[in-house]
């Protein structure tokens, strides 16, 4: 009867998941309605966690005496990393969100993994589908989670630069050979049932052993300039395999959330290459976005400083000012500054918008947050297809620590990395400001041509003292005039 009842409540327990899931996804896709989104799918997910317990109803405990040991260490592990996640999640800085979104995409992969891992460990699969499954999915999972750990050290600053060697990708390929060589041996013997030369928990070891190096082989060549990218890759990864272990469980829940976060992170993968200008496999298999490397091309001239309040004070009398935000305005924490400075030229009826890129900062929309952070509002807010041919005709422009999404070599400099990249016009209006904490270059290591056009002018210095001076300059205006 327990049984019987465990099913039904379960069944309709991961219905209703999936249906927030789903919903709660729906509402992520406006800024309007994101926050809600995101209690939507956490009350799917809670729901999720809560109805796997069900399960222990349908089992027979008696003959299996260790189940009740594992409710209580899965209920443990539940309480030390929620309790860990929730406290990490309110103090992380908006500099290092990049960094927390690569490591919880590594550990969604490897919790994909460990699924695959016991089901193959405990001889639980059975027919063909099923098993190969079981490993497709432990084999993306394993790569996920190693791949992502070496995202967030190269975010983090834990690794400096990209690491690469002589017959880098050959070397890659031979690791994915051999994992996949080794699952079929896997496959083969355990629906053959015939004696391996090793115990198949041996070659369970073998195999997420050389999904992992794959996972890290593969990450360790790609430069600060993809990591947008490749956070978008690996959010993919860890939802396909979640989803195939999902099938594995028989779990429909894990199966539409698995797919669902798949697809999705693999259509902002294809949105953020096409915003470069440059297909998936041009990021996982060349050498852009190598720090080390500094690109000048046939640049002349010398970059020209002036005050702050100087600049404030020219967009003050603007009649239009597009702001252009990029890594340096987070690295700053200046966007409640900035947000400040528009309400001042809003009230003296200056036309104010701003000009986001699709691979602006070191994540996908992390701009997005930053501004939505400061309150910004959302019809202040413009992507790129959306307001490029409004540069032209606008009086000011401001680029807060932004560098590549504004670089006009990639129009014109045929030998620059960047080049065919769409970007963000800024060069074509009447001035524009650069606020800059130096004169070093970008994340991704390539001088941009912007800083040394006649109608741009540097504002040196660290971004959020920048935006005082030019609010102090603002109101100083305001003060004289009374």
């Amino acid at each position: 009867m327990f049984a019987m009842l465990a099913q039904i409540t379960i069944g309709t327990a991961d219905l209703a998941a999936a249906s927030l899931f789903l919903f709660g996804l729906k509402r992520m896709s406006s800024p309007a309605t994101a926050k809600s989104g995101i209690r939507v799918a956490g009350i799917g997910m809670i729901a999720a966690v809560l109805t796997s317990f069900l399960y222990v109803f349908g089992v027979d405990t008696a003959a299996r005496p260790h189940l009740m040991v594992n409710v209580a260490l899965a209920i443990i592990a539940l309480g030390i990393g929620g309790g860990g996640a929730w406290l990490v999640g309110r103090k992380v800085a908006m500099t290092a969100m990049p960094q927390m979104v690569a490591i919880y995409n590594g550990m969604g992969g490897g919790a994909a993994g460990g699924i695959a891992a016991m089901e193959l460990f405990g001889n639980r699969t059975h027919g063909a589908t099923q098993l190969l499954v079981t490993l497709l999915g432990g084999l993306i999972g394993a790569v996920s989670m190693s791949g992502s750990v070496i995202a967030w050290a190269k975010l983090q600053g834990v690794l400096a630069k990209p690491l690469r060697i002589r017959g880098q990708q050959l070397l890659n390929g031979v690791f994915l050979l051999a994992a996949v060589s080794v699952a079929g041996w896997i496959a083969v013997s355990g629906l053959s049932g015939a004696d391996p030369v090793l115990p198949l928990t041996t070659w369970t070891y073998i195999f997420f052993a050389i999904a992992l190096v794959f996972g890290v082989l593969m990450t360790l060549p790609i430069g600060g300039a993809d990591m947008p990218v490749v956070i978008s890759i690996y959010n993919a990864f860890t939802g396909l395999a979640v989803g195939l272990e999902g099938y594995v469980l028989g779990t429909p829940a894990l199966m539409i959330a698995g797919m669902v976060v798949g697809a999705a992170g693999l259509l902002l993968t294809l949105l953020m290459a096409r915003a470069m200008n440059r297909s998936v496999a041009n990021v996982l298999f060349t050498n852009f976005g190598q720090v080390a490397k500094v690109h000048r091309g046939a640049i002349t001239g010398t970059e020209r400083a002036t005050e702050a309040s100087d600049a404030g004070i020219k967009m003050r009398y603007a009649a239009s000012v597009i702001i252009v935000p990029g890594y340096g305005l987070a690295a700053a924490q200046g966007q409640q500054k900035l947000y400040e400075f528009v309400k001042l030229l809003l009230a003296a009826k200056v036309s104010v918008k701003f000009a986001v890129h699709p691979v602006a900062g070191r994540m996908p929309g992390q701009m997005d947050v930053l501004l939505a952070e400061a309150g910004v509002p959302y019809d202040l807010i413009f992507q790129l297809d959306d307001i490029n041919a409004e540069f032209a005709t606008t009086d000011v422009v401001l680029v807060i620590g932004a560098n590549d999404v504004v670089n006009p070599a990639a129009r014109t400099d045929k030998s620059s990395p960047i080049y065919g990249m769409p970007i963000l016009d800024a060069d074509k209006a009447k001035q524009v400001y650069v606020i800059k904490r130096g004169q070093g270059k970008g994340y991704s290591g390539i001088v941009n041509a912007l800083f040394y056009e006649p109608n741009c002018n540097m504002v040196f210095g660290d971004a959020q003292a920048v935006l005082i001076k030019m609010i102090e300059a603002v109101r100083g205006l305001g003060a004289a005039a009374a």
